[in-house]
């Protein structure tokens, strides 16, 4: 009796390591720049800051990575948090009105609806093993309930993939940097490998701003950088450019 109490332990415990190693690949998907959410068509507001002439070298362009990871951290992550934590409908929407009356810049509303509407619909569609996924964006389409803003989905699908709050926040500042250098890469503003080594050296910075700033409530969601968010506000008159924001 032992043996076979012994062996039928042995077999659920052999399925849920099982179970959290498929789940392990299905987050490491989640973060691969490969997957078609639409972050690459996005600058935030680094375009319109080169034509500004406010970012002219390697440096100005260190800096202005360092505050979008301080205004990410500040603004953002609240959301991120918040939606790890309670990874259900009615905190989503919940979140994302608040988020959509917190963003005043037009540039980054329509740049957050844009690349959350797509993160939804590639993990309802990818991440099958969460059928929640597409319960929740199936109700919501259509109804006017959600705007689908970036950093709630962001955070609701870490939730239901089994991140924990605090690898979902630092996973979001990595997207976020890893985005921006990118679009530096394209901008002709740092080669390929600077651009990885620029990475891996703020990496240290992001992990600092990830500290001061995880955890927080959205009430206490704040800007960090206004410049940013009024360089960014000017990307829509830009004459001519290659990213939507």
């Amino acid at each position: 009796m032992e043996l076979e109490g012994g062996l039928k332990i042995s077999n659920k415990m052999k399925k849920l390591r099982s179970t959290d190693s498929f789940l392990q690949w299905s987050q490491w998907q989640l973060l691969d720049s490969i997957l078609p959410t639409g972050g690459f068509a996005h600058s935030s507001g680094l375009e319109a800051a080169i034509q500004a002439c406010i970012i002219s070298g390697s440096e100005d362009l260190r800096t202005y990575v360092i505050n979008v990871l301080e205004n990410t951290g500040s603004l953002l992550l609240p959301f991120v948090y918040s939606a790890t934590m309670s990874p259900n409908i009615q905190t989503w929407h919940k979140l994302d009105k608040m988020l959509d009356a917190t963003l005043t810049n037009e540039v980054a509303r329509k740049a957050s609806i844009a690349q959350g509407s797509a993160l939804m619909r590639v993990a309802a569609t990818v991440f099958s093993e969460v059928p929640s996924l597409k319960m929740m964006r199936d109700t919501s389409l259509g109804t006017g309930a959600v705007s689908f803003h970036h950093a709630p989905i962001f955070g609701l699908t870490c939730g239901l993939l089994g991140l924990d709050n605090e690898t979902s926040q630092r996973a979001y500042m990595f997207i976020t940097m890893r985005d921006v250098i990118s679009a530096a890469t394209r901008l002709n503003l740092v080669g390929p490998l600077g651009a990885a080594v620029l990475q891996h050296q703020i990496a240290i910075v992001a992990e600092e701003m990830l500290k001061k700033w995880m955890d927080h409530k959205v009430e206490e969601a704040c800007q960090t950088a206004p410049l940013i968010d009024t360089v960014q506000g000017c990307h829509g008159y830009l004459f001519y450019k290659l990213f939507c924001s």
